[in-house]
Parts: structure tokens; C-alpha cells; sequence
């Protein structure tokens, strides 16, 4: 590439095109196998793509939505868009509340949106409150020609007529665009208010590509089966224009005709595109981490016994991955390579036995988890970003990480942590990650209160706690909004608490501690009912008894009191942060009852305000007692 060249991503991709115009970009299975589509057929495609926008009437700096699972369209869609000189406003498939899409639509005043067939009920429904929403354009699936309806083939049709015809005025387009110019608003969750859309720039991406393709060398014989929602920033810049760039391959999940079918795909598709890394949310790693251990355990106690001890070989082997193996006895070395070659070498071929490593985005991640598949020998490498930041800033890698980080920063970028003065602290104290670099976003979409606070004197003020130590490596420790504060002002996150429990628990699937200046920690608990009624099962007792009832309930507290002491897990968290008193919940927290985000990170607020009389209770002499009778109701209820 020209040294003057915009890094836009146009260029990025045309460069690549370039370099690798036979290689596989885009793996899809809409038969019977995957197929492929390379480089220069994906080129193509885009180029047609964009001339049809063009020929519709799409000018530089217009808003279009994408709402789509992912495929090869949604690519050729949103670079299509970008080759416009338009901005990609990516919205999840998730949001179903059609007041929160047509707020979105609406903000970012797109003039079109492009749809999946399973997406385009929700455009209907609320169009005629869009007058911004010109044209639909639908990927597949049913159209109704003449209501502002168009098939996406015919975007493409009319893309061919226009590169014969126009083809100077359609190079034009796409080389004006700068680095400066607005690439997509990603919009927040809206988790505590109207959500923000976040203002990422052509060179937000490629410069952050940059930075994690200098920490993260990818061969171009990588391959990767995306499995995180494509509107998703992690799974944008580290999935998709990551490999685009190295001249590597991506793979969609086949889509089903059911929301739970397409997930029931995953593990199907794993082993059939084989992917040398995968990237992975918290969510995902355990039910990840949960499948292995039900496999391990239907195969027999004496298989779950070998399997365990396994695991110890393996933990202390590993240790805290950089100083893997330094200690170990020559025994001990030919203990593991045993252990490895019996039983973890099996489970890796259930992730089609290429599987390298995961890496991990989003919440934070328990080391116990990060421990776990360290042993089974796909390590699963924990980074830190934020949208805002496009949204890599820092990552454990195979050549260089620690388990219970949140990994190395990447190159080209200042991180600095401030206390609540604004003053930079020293190593190893903790205080707010602020950022600074050419992947930080140009702020937020027509609200420029959101973009002063967060964007200072070109500082990003992440809003999130954590510390550097003397090898550069950053811990994040959680938000500074879900902060658990003591009555005596102390102030702790409970994030990883909460990862520990539910990593470390087969009876615990979700869990929130609380503490706003009271005396002691509550928590708000939804069990594994599955888990908890074959334990019952297994001691002939039922939830209809209140034996069964407060065995139940007991089974719970004995989890929790791992962490205290006389524990497994002893010493693991302050004592004073682990959870009093709890209260059982019969709903798990989900997207669909808004407790859970389109990320699947908590939303504290809603569910605080929502169990606000659940967690009063919790500080009476009556509520303290786990076997209290609002908790006996619950179980009560769960067969």
C-alpha cells in the first residue's frame, strides 16, 4: 500500500485482495457442506454491492442499518456500505422490543436498513414510524415488491448495470473516503438509559487491527468459525477484519430455522470448519466448560475420578501460564503428557482437533475457568476492550500472557490508571482505566454531554477499575457502577466473585452479590434447578417436602461457604464480600426480561430495582436464614 493511501477499510480490504486474491475469505453452509468464497469473488460481490447503493441513490455520510445474522452477505453488506462512502449502523438480531430497534433506527436516521428474512417482521412493524426509512432491502426470504421493499439480488443486478456504466464515478466514491470518516455507530445496550451510539472512523478499525494483529500474529491459514453476533465490536474488528487482513478465512454458524437451532449448529459446524481459535464470552466458556464436564461425567465415576485428578496434574503444571512447567519433576512432566494424551487430547477433538486457543472478550473472566482450559490444552487468553476503543486494549496471547490478567496492551496506545482526582497512580494501585490512541472512537452519536464526559483532552475514561503491574500486563477488576460499597465506605468489585461461583458450582448458573452501604453482602441466586433436583433425586427426596426444601436450600449455602473458611476456596476473596444472606430466584436473568444485555453482562440496575423487596428482606433476622420462607416457597416451585 502507498505510504499516502487512507488506512480506510476499503483499502485494507482492497490491499488484501491483492495479496491473497485465491485465499478462502468466507466459509458458508447453506447445503450440506461448507463452501467457500475467496477473496476476489468476495471482492466482487462488494463492488456490485456498493455500485447498487450507489445506483439507489446513497451518498456519502447516509445511515444504513444491518440487521442480520451473520454470512457472507452481511460482510458484502456492511463493505459495501463503507465503498458508498455510507456509515453501517449494526444492530443485533436480539432486540426484540421494537420500541428499543425503532429508537435506534430512528437516532442514527437511517435511510435504509438491509435485513435477514428472519429480521424483516421487526422493519414491518415499525416502519411507518421511520419516515427517514426509504427502502428494505431483504437478504432472503419473502418480499412484498412496491412497499418499499427490494431484494438484495436486485441490488446487486443493479450494481453490474452501474460498474458498466459508471465505473470512474464508482472508483471515485470509494477512494474519496477518508480515514476520518464515520465507519459505523455501534450503539450501547441502553442498560441505564436511551442508548449511545458509538461513533467508530475507518481508521478506529484498521489502526486497531493493526494493534492486535502486532500482538497477535495470524497465519493466513488461520481460520476462525465466528460464533459471536457479528454486530458485536469483538467479534467486528478481532473476527472479521483481523483475519480480512492477514489473508485468513472466516466461517459462519449455520443459520437454523430457529433462533435454538442455529445455537444447536455450533457444536456441529466446530467440527466441521475445524478453527485454529475461536472468540469467546464468560456465557459461552462455561456452557462450554459445563458440556465437557456432563460428557466426562456420563461416561462413569471412575472416568470423572481420572478426569479430576487430571486436572490437579494439570494445574500445577501450568500454573499461571508464563511460568508453565518451570517447577515440575521429570514425573510430573510424563504424568501430564499421559493425563493429556488419555483424556484431553479427546475432548480437543470436539472442537475439531485444530483448536489452538480461544480468546475471551467481554465481562471478566474467572482464573478458575481460565485454568480449566489451560488444562484441556486450548487455552482460553483473556483481553480487555470496550466499543469505545473499537475495542481491543489489551490481550493474553500465546507467546506472552498470565492467567488472572487481562493481558499485555496492545502497541500504539497509552493506558494509564487515575484515581478520582484525575491523578495518575503508580504501579499496582488500582483506580479507573483511561485510554489514548488512534482506535478510540471520534464519540458518541448527536450527544455531545456523553462524548465531554467521556472523551477528555483525548483520554477515553473507560468507567472501569483495575491496575497495571511491572510487566505492563493490566487487571481489570470490573465497573466502577457495579462497585460493592461497605458501610464503612470500602468499596470492592464483585465480578470475579460472581465468575467464581458459577465457574466453580455445578448448582449455581447465575448470580449477583449487593452490598450498598449495609454491614454485610446479600446475593441474589439462580440455581442450576436441573443439577439441584437430581441431587435431591439421588437422596430420595423432593422440593414438594420441606426436607427436600431446606436440603436444597442447604446444598446452596454449602457452595457458598467454599469461599470462607475451612473451604476449597478459602482465602480466595476478602470474607466480608461473600454473600450473608440469599435469596433463591425462580427466573433466571436473561435479554428477554432485559437483565441480561445484548452482551450477556448483568443489568444490575433493572435487576436491583425489580427484586427490591427480595433484597430488603435479605437484612432481616428472618431473611439471614437461607432456609427463610420466601426461599422454601421458590424451591417449592421447581419441579
Amino acid at each position: 500500500m502507498n505510504i499516502s493511501t487512507p488506512k480506510t477499510i476499503p483499502s485494507l480490504f482492497e490491499e488484501s485482495v491483492v495479496r491473497y486474491p485465491a485465499n478462502v475469505l468466507m466459509w458458508e453452509k447453506r447445503g450440506e457442506k461448507f463452501e467457500g468464497k475467496t477473496y476476489k469473488q468476495m471482492h466482487q460481490a462488494v463492488h456490485e454491492c456498493a455500485a447498487g447503493l450507489m445506483d439507489l441513490g446513497i451518498m456519502p455520510g447516509d445511515r444504513l442499518a444491518l440487521i442480520s445474522e451473520g454470512r457472507n452477505d452481511w460482510v458484502t453488506a456492511e463493505l459495501g456500505m463503507l465503498y458508498a462512502g455510507a456509515i453501517n449502523v449494526p444492530l443485533s438480531v436480539k432486540i426484540e422490543e421494537l420500541t428499543d430497534l425503532r429508537f435506534r433506527l430512528a437516532h442514527a436516521g437511517c435511510r435504509m436498513a438491509v435485513v435477514s428474512g428472519s429480521q424483516l417482521h421487526k422493519l414491518r412493524s415499525i416502519k411507518r414510524d421511520l419516515p427517514d426509512l426509504e427502502k428494505i432491502i431483504v437478504l432472503d426470504g419473502d418480499v412484498r415488491r412496491g412497499e418499499d421493499e427490494l431484494p438484495f439480488a436486485d441490488v446487486i443486478q443493479g450494481g453490474k448495470r452501474f460498474l458498466q456504466n459508471h465505473r470512474t464515478e464508482f472508483d471515485s466514491r470509494w477512494q474519496s473516503v477518508r480515514e476520518s470518516d464515520a465507519a459505523n455507530i455501534c450503539y450501547t445496550s441502553g442498560t441505564t438509559a436511551d442508548p449511545k451510539g458509538i461513533i467508530l472512523s475507518h481508521r478506529n478499525y484498521t489502526a486497531n487491527v493493526e494493534q492486535a494483529s502486532a500482538l497477535l500474529p495470524i497465519p493466513e491459514w488461520y481460520t476462525s468459525l465466528l460464533i459471536l453476533p457479528w454486530d458485536h465490536c469483538f467479534a467486528h474488528t478481532a473476527g472479521i477484519y483481523t483475519l480480512m487482513k492477514n489473508g485468513a478465512s472466516m466461517s459462519s454458524v449455520q443459520i437454523g430455522k430457529t433462533g435454538l437451532e442455529t445455537l444447536k449448529n455450533i457444536p456441529v459446524n466446530i467440527k466441521e470448519t475445524r478453527p485454529a481459535f475461536l472468540l469467546s464470552v464468560p456465557a459461552l466458556a462455561k456452557n462450554f466448560r459445563k458440556n465437557i464436564e456432563k460428557g466426562i461425567k456420563d461416561k462413569g465415576p471412575a472416568i470423572e475420578k481420572l478426569f479430576k485428578r487430571a486436572l490437579e496434574i494439570a494445574y500445577a503444571f501450568n500454573g499461571i501460564g508464563w511460568n508453565r512447567g518451570e517447577n515440575a519433576t521429570f514425573a510430573a512432566k510424563v504424568q501430564y503428557k499421559l493425563f493429556d494424551f488419555l483424556i484431553f487430547r479427546k475432548i480437543r477433538q470436539s472442537f475439531g482437533g485444530r483448536l489452538e486457543f480461544f480468546v475471551g472478550g467481554g465481562a471478566l473472566l474467572d482464573i478458575e475457568l481460565q485454568r480449566f482450559f489451560y488444562a484441556i490444552g486450548v487455552p482460553m487468553f483473556q483481553g480487555y476492550g470496550l466499543t469505545e476503543a473499537a475495542p481491543v486494549i489489551s490481550a493474553n496471547v500465546p507467546a506472552r500472557h498470565k492467567l488472572g490478567s487481562s493481558g499485555a496492551i496492545v502497541p500504539n496506545l497509552l493506558v494509564k490508571v487515575y484515581d478520582d482526582q484525575g491523578n495518575d497512580l503508580p504501579v499496582g494501585q488500582q483506580g479507573e482505566i483511561v485510554v489514548k490512541g488512534e482506535n478510540v472512537m471520534a464519540g458518541y452519536w448527536k450527544n455531545e454531554k456523553a462524548t465531554n464526559e467521556t472523551l477528555r483532552d483525548g483520554w477515553l475514561y473507560t468507567g472501569d477499575l483495575g491496575y497495571l503491574d511491572s510487566d505492563n500486563f493490566l487487571y481489570v477488576l470490573g465497573r466502577a457502577k457495579s462497585l460493592l460499597i461497605s458501610h464503612d465506605g470500602e468499596k470492592y468489585s464483585p465480578e470475579g466473585i460472581e465468575e467464581a461461583f458459577v465457574g466453580n458450582s455445578r448448582f449455581i448458573d447465575q448470580i449477583m452479590l449487593y452490598n450498598n452501604q449495609s454491614t454485610y453482602t446479600v446475593a441474589l441466586i439462580v440455581p442450576n434447578k436441573d443439577n439441584l433436583l437430581g441431587y435431591l433425586k439421588s437422596r430420595n427426596l423432593t422440593t414438594h417436602t420441606a426436607e427436600g426444601q431446606e436440603a436444597a436450600l442447604r446444598l446452596l449455602e454449602s457452595e457458598i461457604g467454599q469461599y470462607k473458611k475451612g473451604g476449597a476456596y478459602e482465602g480466595e476473596f476478602p470474607e466480608r464480600w461473600l454473600p450473608a444472606a440469599v435469596a433463591v430466584l425462580g427466573e433466571g436473568f436473561t435479554e428477554q426480561n432485559h437483565f441480561l444485555n445484548s452482551t450477556l453482562k448483568m443489568v444490575r440496575g433493572k435487576i436491583t430495582e425489580f427484586y427490591r423487596d427480595r433484597i430488603d428482606y435479605l437484612f432481616t433476622a428472618q431473611g439471614k436464614d437461607i432456609c427463610n420462607q420466601q426461599n422454601k416457597v421458590i424451591v417449592k416451585r421447581m419441579n
